[in-house]
């Protein structure tokens, strides 16, 4: 008997879908409820956000930056007031996405592939972005509890390693097809993700994912580089990036 294989679309969010970081929305709500201090935002996140918002640094070390400040935020809190405070940020929030890869998840599920997000967010977050946009299944960083209190420590997914692990088991799980699957990321963290699949698509990528594409004849063959700017879509060429540097 001839088995049929599942194709899928894996979903980055930060980036990818949602226009900025969710964390970021996050931070803001914890600070309304007075879980964090208004000092520690000032001394410590915006700061951090104002550096990337101009321009100066890597976005994957802002990122990584922020996790960090996260995991220490929120040790101790009850999960139960994150896990409201997730679903507030997504339902006020949550449509701030770019048109592109809404109209994408959109296209995937009339095609009837598994539309699953991979997501190196705090997996409360990805959880309702998941639900919003009624994909199949997902995967987040797991920010681990002990009798409901956060206890600082984190299972990341916003890594290439975790992502690629999570890849693999969702392939397994769903039979997937992945030669014949897509990926969409926008960070070195989704270079695994977009390795994994035969339809790569890098959305408005970092300058790291680039040099990383750009280094890898296999990737570069069949990538597709999208950059979104209000209301214009971009595609372009890998060879655009050649001496670019």
């Amino acid at each position: 008997m001839r088995i049929i294989k599942t194709i899928a679309a894996f979903f980055d969010i930060d980036g990818t879908l949602y226009r900025e970081g969710l964390i970021t929305e996050m931070f803001k709500k914890l600070i309304r409820y007075d879980i964090v201090e208004p000092k520690r935002w000032h001394e410590e996140v915006k700061p951090k956000f104002i550096k990337w918002d101009n321009r100066i640094g890597e976005y994957d070390d802002y990122l990584l930056e922020m996790a960090e400040i996260y995991i220490n935020a929120i040790q101790g809190v009850d999960s139960a007031i994150i896990q409201f405070i997730a679903k507030q940020v997504v339902e006020q929030k949550g449509g701030r996405v770019y048109t592109f890869t809404r109209d994408r998840i959109s296209w995937h599920k009339q095609q009837n592939h598994k539309v699953i997000t991979i997501s190196g967010s705090p997996i409360e977050l990805v959880k309702e972005m998941s639900a919003r946009y009624d994909m199949d299944d997902y995967r987040g960083s797991i920010y681990i509890c002990n009798n409901q209190k956060y206890t600082g420590e984190v299972i990341p997914m916003w890594d290439s390693r975790s992502k690629k692990k999570a890849v693999d088991e969702l392939a397994k799980k769903y039979n997937i097809d992945l030669e014949s699957s897509y990926a969409y990321g926008d960070t070195a963290g989704d270079l695994s993700m977009l390795e994994s699949v035969g339809n790569p698509y890098c959305i408005n990528p970092t300058r790291e994912l680039i040099d990383l594409v750009m280094n890898n004849e296999s990737l570069k063959q069949r990538i597709k580089i999208i950059v979104e700017r209000k209301d214009m879509i971009y595609y372009l060429d890998s060879n655009y990036f050649k001496d670019k540097k």
